[in-house]
C-alpha cells in the first residue's frame, strides 16, 4: 500500500482536534513546498528520527540503448538520495 498525499492530509486532520481539513492540507502543503523548494536549491533535508535527503551531482557518462546497442552519451544531471535514520532502519528490520 503507498501513502498518499491525501493519506498524510487525512491522518494530520484525525491527530490534531483543531485543525479543520483545510488547515491540514496547507500545513501538508507547506511542508512539502518547503522540503522541495530546500532539494532544488541544492541543500540537504535531514529529518531527525526519519532520515537524510542529499542532491548528488552525476557526471555525464557514456550508456548503451539495451534495445538497439547503440551507443549515447548520458548528460550530467542532478539526483536526490535517501539515507534513513539508523531509529527508522532498525524499526524497519524490527517488524
Amino acid at each position: 500500500m503507498t501513502l498518499t498525499k491525501a493519506d498524510l492530509v487525512q491522518q494530520v486532520y484525525k491527530n490534531h482536534e483543531g485543525l479543520t481539513k483545510a488547515q491540514a492540507t496547507d500545513s501538508v502543503e507547506a511542508f512539502l513546498r518547503i522540503s522541495k523548494n530546500s532539494l532544488i536549491n541544492g541543500s540537504d533535508l535531514l529529518l531527525s528520527g526519519f532520515g537524510k535527503f542529499n542532491v548528488k551531482d552525476k557526471n555525464a557518462r557514456r550508456g548503451r540503448n539495451p534495445q538497439t546497442g547503440a551507443e549515447l552519451t548520458l548528460e550530467a544531471r542532478r539526483v536526490v538520495t535517501f539515507k534513513p535514520s539508523g531509529i527508522l532502519r532498525d524499526k524497519i528490520n524490527a517488524s
